[in-house]
């Protein structure tokens, strides 16, 4: 089984569970869909993903554009933050850029909680390439807002 269709294999089995808001993100989450970034392991707190850089990816000299290893970086932490029924957002983050990488080099993003408290939580995430080498160091601050109440079905009386 090729990566993607392990990727393909795990995602399909997420049952979405609106006390685990992380499931209930990946069917409508564009981003991630849009930037080729899969899902291979999820738990309350933690969240391993993948991206495979494309051309289109790479800025002038050829290496991965930073927002593209930020992107990745920062989907990983919303799954990881997002462990209760509240939608969790980024409150703040940085990155620390350590190696570049190039077009058809595959980026694992692993993001895990090192700290909760109340609405707010801290969680680093650490992107490596196919080697197993660092490529950037992630520190993403995470803030709990309630959930919009999901509107009602409307339909019309007889």
């Amino acid at each position: 089984m090729s990566p993607e269709q392990q990727v393909q294999t795990f995602e399909s089995a997420i049952a979405p569970d609106p006390a685990w808001r992380a499931t209930t993100m990946a069917p409508t989450d564009h981003t991630k869909q849009h930037f080729g970034i899969g899902i291979v392991e999820l738990e309350p707190g933690r969240a391993v993903l993948t991206m495979t850089v494309r051309d289109w990816m790479a800025n002038g000299f050829g290496i991965t554009h930073g927002g593209m290893v930020f992107t990745l970086a920062d989907t990983a932490f919303a799954y990881a933050c997002n462990e209760g029924e509240d939608m969790v957002v980024a409150q703040a983050a940085d990155i620390t850029f350590l190696r570049a990488t190039h077009e058809g080099d595959v980026l694992t993003a692993t993001a895990e909680r090192r700290w909760i408290g109340g609405r707010n939580g801290i969680y680093d995430t650490t992107v490596t390439d196919e080697a197993g080498r660092v490529v950037a160091e992630f520190r993403g601050r995470s803030r709990a807002i309630p959930a919009p109440p999901i509107p009602p079905t409307t339909k019309e009386q007889p």
